[in-house]
């Protein structure tokens, strides 16, 4: 199991910079392919409604406008991307989100950051597409440009999305010379770790199990503390998953994750 296509989400924010040669860091590591892609829908709204004089004029200087969006975010790509050789551009009007779902078949992983840092019209919000994306989605913080993956922390549940995270971080898991399964309890105690460190194991990854306790925060940072402590700079999880913890239940630690972590995390619905 490898990654041979990486798909790239690109805006005009600058943390997409750092997310692009993050992006062609991975390529390189992994033999891939790397695919860039934006979309903006022009906003008609404000455009005269019937045959008057402005009407003709005012549909394609928003679409010019749009295109120019989309021209100045493919200049973000093939400059952040360097010299990389296998580089493909897809662009489109169209709404960021929905163009990037449509697209994703190509990709064994799609690579998103938070939103809201560049042009609203451009970003795509991580949030929403997750569960309709049908890949494994690598979420990238501002002013993060490499990923060494030497260390990964697993998010563990036993829940169909965190097993699916598993297997989806295979090729990331295998190269890299740790991984330590988190279990994070709230006070109701944690899943068995047996099965997916024997999996692990399985596959020739070294790795090990550790317990957290919430103490009175919440899960989703005890879980990025306890990956910052074992030096992890890739956190694996499902989700949006509704495991046996309330704390998991319909993803609070997905959206505090997506909100707040200084890690790099790879997720899978």
């Amino acid at each position: 199991m490898t990654i041979a296509n990486i798909m790239v989400a690109v805006d005009l924010g600058e943390p997409a910079r750092d997310r692009v040669r993050l992006a062609a860091q991975l390529a390189d590591d992994f033999q891939a392919r790397l695919i860039g892609i934006a979309a903006e829908m022009p906003d008609y709204g404000g455009c005269p409604v019937g045959p008057t004089p402005g009407g003709a004029y005012c549909i394609p200087s928003i679409q010019e406008a749009v295109l120019d969006d989309l021209n100045r975010a493919q200049a973000v790509f093939q400059a952040a991307a360097g010299g990389q050789r296998r580089v493909e551009w897809r662009s489109n009007l169209d709404f960021p989100s929905a163009f990037l779902a449509s697209q994703a078949a190509a990709a064994d992983l799609v690579i998103l950051g938070r939103g809201g840092d560049g042009n609203p019209c451009l970003c795509v919000d991580p949030g929403n597409i997750l569960m309709g994306l049908g890949r494994p989605a690598l979420i990238v913080p501002p002013e993060v440009g490499r990923l060494a993956a030497k260390r990964v922390a697993v998010g563990w549940t036993n829940t169909c999305e965190a097993r699916r995270a598993v297997r989806d971080a295979l090729p990331f898991l295998k190269r890299a010379s740790e991984a330590v399964v988190v279990t994070v309890d709230t006070g109701h105690g944690t899943d068995d770790t047996r099965d997916v460190i024997a999996f692990l194991q399985a596959h020739d990854v070294c790795a090990t199990s550790v317990r957290a306790e919430a103490q009175g925060i919440a899960a989703a940072e005890a879980l990025v503390e306890a990956a910052v402590q074992h030096g992890a700079d890739l956190i694996v999880t499902g989700a949006y998953g509704h495991g046996r913890l309330r704390e998991w239940v319909s993803g609070g630690v997905t959206r505090a994750l997506l909100a707040g972590s200084p890690v790099c995390c790879l997720m899978s619905h």
